[in-house]
């Protein structure tokens, strides 16, 4: 029953609307006869109009209904609606021609009439679809005065040009363009929509002092990250704020919201986002078996996804997360062309499981991403980073020995170098041991260290967002805190190229600019989420916790950097440890790592400093 109201009122509308075009095409002809006798068409004629009125109204109504005209809606009509007008109407007068040719006799309407009742026709179909649309995009309003948030476009592209027009047609979002913005030289002067591009992106402060801007609108990626950060700082210290609008793309991707979101704290790193070229590790990867452990976190999964661009035949994800790995396998198995997904529940302390992975799946490359990384955490069990980060490194590399694999990326970090804590103190010792098996090793043993990766699970980015969603404080350890920042896609492609470039024993690194304020990086955040810092949200400085330093290094004292054949990556270069040393300071460690946590720390700093472990054991802890 439903659906055949439905029917009946579809049908109602559509007579409706074809009706409505009865009275328009009546006008239009009979104007023509007007215009081609200047207003005083003779009786003959006169009566030829009469005479031929039905048929005509009978061929454009039906051609109307073949194009579907009558299904458009007048308030959404576009370019590419009128030209299809523009068809209808040419097809509708070929009809009328050939009607009035071949089927009937004595009553000729002169070719003139044709065309003028053409034209007449596509200008009173325009002009009664235009106007709704004019109404709906606030054209009415030329006459009107201004009014709203006086804003300038960064992008006189056609991303700038969509935002232009949904501003206009949107009263409700309250702005006034005044200006684009765009470091095109051809573009200067011109207008767009009415609008006129007033200067380049390196002048925006000034303009928007000179134009009495209150925001300024950024469309993707027209402003390096680095420029972003340039001009949110300016915008701090004037009256005006910064929004990022997100690309078509990554609505399409649903990445992002719908309506404008705030700068997001991946545009405020200090540098320009590396996007490394992977064609050429395509032929590395493709075909092969590649094991990736620590598969369910921030890293390892973001490499797990890269590498499956790549065409692995295999790809063998290891983690002992097990909610973890069962999203990750779905992810996987969605995204996967050809290649195979295994997923294996395991711990990377644990030798002989993961030694039966290895038999099991014949590895060829293996990317190491697994281990623990918050630094407190680790000051409280050091024996537990000790398993997790250097000994499990350890296996993963006698195995990967063992079972003939190609090559080993061992994930490192910046806390490795000249280290204060556990975790960094266990990450030099992984590296050492990654360096110094690498001189007798058939398998490619390199090193990957990097700072802090924004938005990781755990890290300051998530935390700071949550702080702000509850009404702060956000909370800083000490306003002098500086930390180097990378993005999760950068690190996982440096981890990849690096796999590639690799000969053995390299600790390579990526050139990450410079670092960032931590108390900035708070600032920026809360006055992007549209808050006061001070007034809206506190930020509460809460003194360094044990092992964290006021910088990261990426060089140890020693090291020396070289350049590489990419740009944006660097060597490492010190001296080479040596295996029998790094061998006996891994099996000391071993015997002690279920002993007191003090008595544990001390002996990884001594061991980190090169000092043999010593003294009475103490007591293990109890299970």
């Amino acid at each position: 029953m439903r659906t055949l109201q439905l029917n009946r009122r579809g049908m109602q509308r559509v007579a409706a609307t074809l009706l409505l075009f009865i009275p328009l095409f009546t006008a239009t002809y009979i104007v023509s006869y007007l215009l081609r006798f200047a207003g005083d068409p003779t009786s003959v004629y006169l009566s030829r109009l009469l005479a031929t009125l039905p048929w005509v109204l009978a061929v454009k109504l039906s051609t109307i209904a073949w194009f579907k005209l009558h299904q458009s809606w007048c308030r959404y009509v576009t370019f590419h609606d009128m030209l299809v007008v523009v068809q209808a109407l040419s097809c509708a007068s070929i009809a009328i021609i050939v009607v009035d040719t071949f089927l009937l006799s004595g009553l000729t309407i002169p070719r003139s009439i044709v065309l003028l009742d053409w034209g007449c026709t596509l200008v009173a179909v325009g002009a009664v679809w235009g106007l709704p649309r004019l109404l709906r995009d606030g054209g009415w309003q030329i006459f009107a005065q201004p009014v709203g948030t006086r804003a300038l476009i960064v992008g006189a592209n056609d991303s700038g040009e969509g935002l232009l027009r949904a501003i206009r047609r949107t009263a409700r979002l309250g702005y006034q363009p005044v200006g684009f913005v765009d470091d095109r030289p051809e573009l200067q002067g011109c207008r767009i929509s009415g609008i006129p591009v007033v200067g380049r992106a390196i002048e925006v402060a000034e303009l928007a002092r000179k134009y009495r801007a209150q925001e300024v609108l950024i469309t993707a990626g027209e402003l390096t990250g680095k420029e972003v950060r340039k001009l949110v700082d300016t915008a701090s210290q004037e009256s005006f704020r910064v929004k990022v609008l997100p690309s078509v793309e990554q609505l399409l991707r649903e990445d992002v919201a719908i309506q404008p979101r705030p700068v997001s704290i991946e545009d405020l790193l200090q540098r320009p986002s590396i996007d490394l070229d992977l064609a050429g590790i395509r032929q590395w990867i493709s075909g092969k078996t590649v094991l990736v452990t620590g598969s369910a976190g921030s890293i390892g999964s973001e490499i797990s996804r890269q590498l499956l661009k790549l065409s692995p035949e295999k790809m063998v994800l290891v983690d002992r997360s097990e909610t973890g790995q069962f999203f990750m396998e779905r992810e996987m198995l969605r995204l996967r062309q050809n290649t195979q997904i295994e997923t294996c529940l395991a711990d990377i302390t644990d030798r002989a499981r993961v030694d039966a992975v290895f038999r099991e799946h014949h590895v060829d490359i293996v990317f190491h991403a697994a281990a623990y990384k918050h630094v407190p955490l680790m000051e409280e069990h050091p024996g537990e980073a000790v398993k997790n980060i250097t000994l499990a490194t350890r296996h993963l590399v006698d195995l990967a020995n063992e079972h003939d694999v190609t090559a080993f990326v061992m994930i490192s970090t910046d806390k490795a170098v000249n280290p204060t804590s556990i975790m960094g103190s266990c990450k030099q010792l992984a590296e050492q041991y990654v360096q110094a098996r690498a001189a007798t090793s058939n398998c490619r043993l390199v090193t990957v260290r990097f700072g802090n990766v924004l938005d990781s699970a755990g890290s300051v980015i998530p935390i700071f967002r949550e702080q702000i969603a509850r009404g702060g404080p956000v909370t800083v350890t000490h306003p002098d805190m500086i930390r180097y920042f990378m993005l999760i896609p950068e690190a996982a492609q440096l981890v990849i190229q690096a796999g590639a470039m690799g000969q053995g024993g390299e600790i390579f690194v990526l050139d990450m600019g410079e670092p960032v304020k931590i108390c900035d990086l708070a600032h920026d955040m809360i006055r992007l989420s549209g808050l006061r810092v001070g007034h809206d949200i506190e930020v509460e400085f809460t003194g360094l916790r044990p092992g964290e330093k006021l910088y990261e290094e990426l060089y140890g004292e020693g090291e020396q950097h070289r350049q590489t054949a990419h740009a944006k990556i660097l060597v490492a270069q010190g001296k080479q440890p040596d295996l029998f040393q790094v061998n006996q300071d891994l099996r000391q460690l071993e015997k002690i790592v279920d002993l007191s946590p003090d008595f544990i720390r001390n002996a990884v700093r001594k061991v980190t400093c090169g000092v043999p472990v010593a003294g009475a054991m103490p007591k293990r802890i109890a299970a």
